[in-house]
């Protein structure tokens, strides 16, 4: 370069202004982009490790190293990387104002290194007012180095300096703090979004003094025995998630380059709670909330990795959903399977601590997935009347495995079915019953069916003819009472004795009642429709226990109103133990019963001062 060239190019240019409203473009950035300001530091990171990755393409021994130095309501970074000449600067700039005008362009521009470093630093006006870089090229060692000052009000300059001023390649970037927002800038803040960020680059990050990369990463460590290896994930997952894991499993994808760890919650959660996941790409972190990393049956994990295959939104906080992300995601998960299916193998004791927890996440994949059903078969639990077991151990019991489909349903034949030897399974649960109706194709030969009312009554005793006679007048007077309430009445011997009544319906009974219900509150043309839909409709029924001494007595009652009194209170104590729902019709009858009852167990009895039949009262 010549004398009166280097002369002119160190004069300092007058002030220009963006091509674009860099206020708005701010605005977009920490409203719209990012979302929040320690996204910055990130951004000045990927500049820097950027810078480095394109000169050791060309240089492979050169010097890698990130320095960070803040204080002062200011920061200065510096890198050893490719550094930047004038014409480098302009080329920037005018990317800057050709893809900054729509979101799309803010993807597009991300692709290259120049574009990056671009919006990188005008993310850095989140924090800062004034932003200067002083820049020495790599490529071109001759170049004089390069200044760019910019203001947050949208005006820069450009020029060039001696070559004293920058003697080594790089780059240096000076931010001062804007108004209210210099907390950002301060050496603790600093230095933890540092380390939050850039534990895993592969480059020398410091603060001042302070190491910020970590490497190898916990998971690539060499650890003298399986143990160990278990204690020191197990401490690095609670210094990064705040959690001591059940367990970890290893997310190794060579082909797709990810590396990392999973780790198995030691709480049950919710499967609609979206777990976040904590992913770095080539070393930087992108993003702890990413969720869609995992399928969504694996939700009783938190994994972090590492990743050089998959795509960053523009905002560079999230995946882009494509069939990379895609095809990761179902290989990760392939490998959580295959962590189960090897506790079931070979660890059954870790296996059984991991089901008592999470159980319904692995319920939740066994139902689509017939390999995994009859993999855990044997050791998911299900409620039955034989106590916690699995389908495998019930099956292996009961010829037929009865399940009911709600736990209500359950809970009020259980205790019945288990005295008349009927396996029931209790199939209210999340998962239960699909689980249940799929155990014959994982199973063959076993046979399933859904508990209904006449299953249970089928096995419930008769009444011994003998009886019967004595027996008819009671029961007219029961079934009068409740038939309008949609019930049957019969007479059943069964135990356990200390249960008088036993209120059985479905699922069509209850869906009669409903339309009952409902036909009595609709209009003229609603209910002739709802009274077309009656037809042989099943009916509750109430199965009264003959055993029972109670209804012993209750059935030898002369009073055929007394028996109904008697009958409303078992049929109201009944639903009241089966936990279902009160309609207004039952909440009146019990309400009616209990007065009745009052009333009856205090026939005869005077207040006192009332006067008594004997003295005229009447």
């Amino acid at each position: 370069m010549d004398s009166q060239t280097s002369q002119s190019s160190q004069a300092p240019h007058p002030p220009h202004t963006f091509q674009v409203d860099l206020r708005g473009l701010v605005d977009l950035l920490s409203h719209h982009l990012y979302s929040s300001p320690k996204v910055y530091l990130r951004e000045l990171l990927q500049n820097a490790v950027d810078a480095i990755t394109a000169r050791r393409a060309e240089e492979p021994d050169a010097p890698a190293r990130v320095r960070l130095f803040a204080g002062d309501g200011g920061l200065r970074v510096e890198d050893s990387g490719i550094g930047l000449t004038e014409a480098d600067v302009h080329d920037l700039l005018a990317t800057i104002g050709r893809s900054s005008k729509r979101a799309e362009g803010l993807q597009e521009v991300r692709s290259d290194f120049l574009g990056q470093f671009g919006i990188g630093l005008l993310a850095c006006f989140v924090v800062a007012e004034r932003i200067r870089v002083v820049s020495r090229s790599a490529r071109t060692p001759d170049a004089p180095p390069v200044e760019w000052t910019a203001h947050d009000d949208g005006s820069y300059t450009v020029r060039t300096l001696p070559h004293e001023e920058r003697p080594e390649p790089g780059t240096t970037v000076h931010l001062v703090a804007r108004a209210g927002a210099g907390e950002w800038l301060t050496e603790p803040r600093v230095l933890a979004l540092a380390r939050d960020f850039g534990s895993l680059l592969p480059y020398d990050v410091r603060v001042g003094d302070e190491a910020v990369t970590d490497l190898p990463a916990p998971w690539n460590r060499s650890y003298p025995s399986p143990a160990n290896r278990r204690v020191a994930l197990a401490r690095h997952c609670h210094e990064l998630f705040g959690f001591t894991p059940l367990d970890s499993v290893e997310l190794d994808l060579p082909v797709a380059g990810v590396r990392g760890v999973a780790y198995v919650l030691p709480s049950a959660v919710s499967p609609a709670q979206r777990a976040g996941h904590r992913v770095h790409l080539k070393g930087m972190l992108l993003t702890e909330r990413g969720e869609q990393l995992l399928p969504d049956w694996a939700f009783f994990v938190r994994c972090v990795l590492d990743t050089d295959s998959l795509r960053p939104t523009a905002s560079r906080e999230a995946l882009y959903e494509d069939e990379t992300l895609a095809a990761v995601r179902e290989a990760l998960g392939e490998r959580i399977r295959s962590w189960l299916t090897g506790l079931a193998a070979g660890d059954p004791q870790r296996l059984t601590t991991f089901l008592e927890v999470h159980h319904l996440g692995v319920k939740s994949l066994a139902r689509h997935d017939e390999e995994m059903l009859r993999t855990m078969l044997p050791w998911l639990p299900f409620e039955t009347t034989d106590g916690r077991l699995s389908l495998e151990e019930f099956a292996q019991r009961h010829p037929v495995v009865h399940f009911t489909r709600t736990v209500e349903e359950y809970r009020q034949v259980a205790p019945i079915a288990s005295a008349q030897g009927i396996g029931v399974v209790n199939g209210g649960y999340t998962y239960d019953s699909e689980l249940v109706e799929a155990l014959p194709s994982v199973r063959p030969g076993t046979v399933v069916a859904e508990l209904d009312a006449d299953t249970v009554t089928a096995h419930l005793d008769t009444v011994a003819a003998a009886d019967e006679p004595a027996l008819a007048g009671f029961l007219a007077a029961a079934r009068a009472k409740l038939d309008p309430l949609g019930c049957d009445v019969v007479l059943r011997a069964f135990h356990p004795l200390s249960v008088p009544a036993l209120h059985l319906d479905d699922r069509g009974a209850r869906h009669e009642q409903a339309r009952a219900q409902a036909e009595t509150q609709a209009d003229d043309l609603w209910a002739g429709i709802l009274g077309s839909l009656r037809g042989s409709a099943p009916r509750a029924r109430l199965v009264l226990n003959h055993l029972n001494p109670l209804i012993r007595r209750i059935s030898s009652l002369n009073d055929p109103e007394l028996i109904g009194t008697a009958t409303e209170s078992l049929y109201g104590q009944a639903l009241l133990m089966a936990q279902r729902p009160l309609r207004p019709a039952d909440s009146a009858l019990l309400n009616r019963a209990f007065i009745g009852l009052l009333e009856w167990a205090t026939h005869g009895e005077s207040a006192p001062g009332e006067p008594t039949e004997e003295q005229g009262g009447h």
